[in-house]
């Protein structure tokens, strides 16, 4: 621009100025719609980070959250999602015998904050679909490989962990950040799952017959404890039997039949008509003394 232009449009403003306050208020208005338009700051919210392009060249400064000021025209900012997202996946593999599993997994993840403008600068923002979906795939196939269908089942929280695992470091290296994982399901072929169904209620019958052969047995010892606990009262009630007992039993024996005579003597006549307890028993020692 020559001085002669410069001087022109100092004039002008000058001229402007002087025609009164009305064409400063327009003036003012002027210069705040095109700030407006131009828009020379931007607003970074919560869980985003801003990545800063200079004539579209991704530069090292990523700003945090907030308000900032950009260069207009010269400089564009790219606001990034660095909160924890969620991706659910479908994957099919086959385990180490051979059995065809399905399953369904989820992943929770973030993008390291810090890191941003390098997987703006490599990735994009489709890093789902280019990096975390094909991740999650590739796992999932190793892992189970290495496990058998059985064992898929039986060890889920291990297969579980392993897949986390792989699945963190192979994503680390593109800045992407593992926060939780999670199998939601594993399926598994008909004829397999009627296998193992099979093979439950065969274990469940075989745990039933040898719980009542314990019982028949525990019975049957009982019954025999039994059995020789009566032998040995026997044995010891025959033991201790001798003359004295025996009489004590009989004279017992006299005692409750007077306790249960009623006084009433049976209307019979004749010989031996009349009862007297004992008395054979009162012969005998009268024999046994004479």
């Amino acid at each position: 621009m020559y001085e002669s232009d410069v001087d022109r449009v100092k004039e002008g403003i000058q001229t402007l100025l002087k025609k009164g306050p009305s064409r400063t208020a327009v003036i003012v208005g002027v210069i705040i719609l095109l700030l407006f338009l131009v828009r020379p700051w931007v607003q970074v919210g919560p869980g985003q980070r801003g990545i800063v392009l200079n004539f579209g060249a991704v530069q090292t400064l990523v700003l945090g959250e907030g308000l900032h000021f950009r260069i207009p025209v010269m400089q564009e900012i790219v606001l990034v999602d660095v909160k924890v997202q969620k991706a659910e996946t479908d994957a099919a593999a086959a385990s180490a015998d051979l059995q065809d599993v399905s399953s369904r997994v989820a992943l929770n993840y973030h993008i390291v904050p810090d890191k941003a403008n390098i997987v703006y600068q490599k990735i994009g923002v489709q890093f789902k679909e280019r990096i975390i979906d094909p991740a999650i795939l590739e796992v999932v196939k190793a892992v189970t490989a290495k496990y058998s269908a059985e064992e898929l089942i039986t060890k889920r929280p291990a297969v579980s962990e392993a897949m986390r695992l792989a699945l963190s470091e192979r994503l680390m290296v593109h800045n992407i950040a593992v926060d939780a994982f999670s199998i939601v399901i594993f399926s598994f072929s008909r004829i397999f799952t009627e296998a193992i169904e099979s093979k439950q209620t065969a274990e469940q019958l075989a745990l039933k017959a040898k719980r009542d052969l314990d019982r028949i047995k525990i019975e049957a010892e009982q019954k025999i404890t039994a059995a020789r606990a009566e032998a040995e009262s026997l044995r010891l009630q025959r033991t201790n039997i001798s003359p004295d007992l025996i009489e004590l039993r009989k004279i017992e024996a006299n005692m409750k039949a007077i306790e249960k005579w009623n006084g009433i003597l049976p209307q019979v006549t004749g010989a031996g008509a009349v009862p007297f307890i004992g008395v054979g028993d009162t012969s005998k020692k009268s024999s046994v003394s004479k």
